[in-house]
């Protein structure tokens, strides 16, 4: 009876040791699928939050919820999800579609061949390739202030009128402290010209015009200083303090036309003045 009793014993032993070995797989299990609904979970608050601070395992807390007795989770989309091993389906997928492909060719503009993508066609859409860039010439830049000086554009012409020109911004050579440079196309800017003149004839004679006001305006501008400066120079000549012990009597004036002045003489000393009438 005592070796039955015995060996009883043992096989009583390994079945339990079976039986734990069993139920410490299931949790090792358990734990890989919580760790799984975890990671599933903040991947979820991510997706619903794009902006939201953090992203560490702590965001993920506190947002397992009991509604009507069932757990649920706050998805933070506004929709609860059920806590079921199915969890990973109903989790948000994030898919990322390429560009759409363009399938027409171009046309170069210069050397009429089809091509997809280039510098000019990017930047300015304009149709021409990469190998007909011509950038010190025929497709060179131009500055907006030179284009408004050169061609007599105003800033509604450039970027309002359509379709607006296409721009480039660069930085100031000269002096890095100024403001950025907005660089065109000048082969553009040649033809916006033209939409707005007409012809290269009157945006010609418009320059012409302007010029010879500017030119106007500059002489008449350095008459007036000169005039001023005259009558600077007379009154500081005349002296308050001293008592006059003459006075003069003036005869008629003499005008003369290559100064543009008047003078008298007195009729009792024979003082000539010259002065000019303001």
């Amino acid at each position: 009876m005592s070796t039955i009793t015995a060996n009883n014993t043992t096989d009583s032993g390994k079945s339990d040791d079976n039986k734990s070995s069993q139920i410490s797989q299931e949790l090792k299990e358990r734990a890989e699928r919580n760790r799984q609904k975890a990671l599933l979970l903040k991947n979820s608050k991510l997706v619903a939050h794009p902006y939201a601070k953090g992203g560490n395992d702590e965001s993920v807390k506190g947002r397992a919820i009991k509604v009507q007795g069932q757990r649920v989770i706050d998805s933070g989309g506004g929709f609860l999800i059920e806590e079921n091993d199915d969890l990973e389906k109903a989790m948000i997928n994030i898919i990322t579609e390429p560009a759409p492909l363009i399938n027409e060719l171009l046309c170069c503009g210069e050397c009429k061949k089809e091509f997809k993508d280039s510098y000019l066609l990017r930047t300015f859409e304009l149709s021409v390739c990469d190998a007909c860039r011509d950038s010190e010439d025929k497709h060179s830049l131009i500055t907006k202030s030179e284009a408004k000086q050169e061609y007599l554009l105003r800033d509604y012409d450039l970027d309002k009128r359509e379709p607006a020109l296409k721009y480039i911004v660069r930085k100031n050579p000269h002096n890095a402290q100024w403001g950025e440079m907005k660089l065109y196309l000048q082969l553009q800017i040649e033809r916006r010209a033209l939409d707005v003149w007409g012809s290269e004839e009157k945006l010609l004679e418009e320059k012409e015009k302007r010029n010879l006001r500017r030119e106007e305006t500059k002489i008449k501008k350095f008459n007036k200083k000169i005039k001023r400066l005259r009558m600077q120079v007379r009154s500081s000549l005349y002296d308050k303090t001293t008592k006059a012990t003459h006075v003069h009597e003036f005869g008629e004036d003499t005008y003369n036309e290559d100064e543009d002045t008047y003078t008298h003489t007195c009729l009792t000393c024979g003082y000539d003045e010259t002065y000019e009438k303001m």
